[in-house]
C-alpha cells in the first residue's frame, strides 16, 4: 500500500510531517510493505483558500492513503472523490507517522474534521509554519 505524507522537508523517512496538507512543500510517498520512499514536489503550494488541488501535484503516483496532521474541506473532498482515503496523525516524522498507520491507531478523516483555515490561524494545532 502506498501512502503519502505532507513533509516540509525532504529527508526521505526521518521528513518532519507538515501540519497542514495544502501548505506542505513537499510530500514522501511510503510502500508500507517493502519501506521504499518517493520524494513529491507540491507544484500547487501557493494557491488562494479553497482553491487547493491535491491530485494535481499527486497525480501519475500510486496512492492509496494520505496520512495529515490537518487538511481543508475542499481538499478532503477532493481526495475522497478520487478514492483516496485519508488518515488524520500528529506525529512528527515520516516515520511515525507511517508505523502508526500500519498499527491501525490513526482514524480515517472525515469532512467534520476539516480545518476550517489555510495552514494558520485555524485553531487545530496543525502549521507547516
Amino acid at each position: 500500500m502506498n501512502i503519502c505524507v505532507p513533509v516540509t522537508e525532504d529527508i526521505g523517512i526521518d521528513s518532519p510531517v507538515c501540519g497542514h496538507f495544502g501548505s506542505a512543500p513537499g510530500f514522501i510517498v511510503v510502500d508500507t510493505e517493502s519501506g521504499a520512499c518517493k520524494s513529491i514536489r507540491n507544484m500547487n503550494l501557493h494557491h488562494q483558500h479553497g482553491m487547493c488541488q491535491p491530485l494535481l501535484s499527486l497525480a501519475g503516483h500510486q496512492i492509496d492513503g494520505i496520512v495529515v496532521g490537518g487538511i481543508g474541506a475542499g481538499a478532503l473532498n477532493k481526495l475522497l472523490a478520487g478514492g483516496i482515503r485519508v488518515y488524520l496523525a500528529q506525529q512528527p516524522t515520516v516515520r511515525d507517522a507511517i508505523d502508526a498507520f500500519k498499527a491501525g491507531t490513526l482514524r480515517e478523516v472525515d469532512p467534520s474534521m476539516a480545518c476550517g483555515g489555510h495552514g494558520h490561524g485555524h485553531g487545530n494545532g496543525h502549521s507547516c509554519h
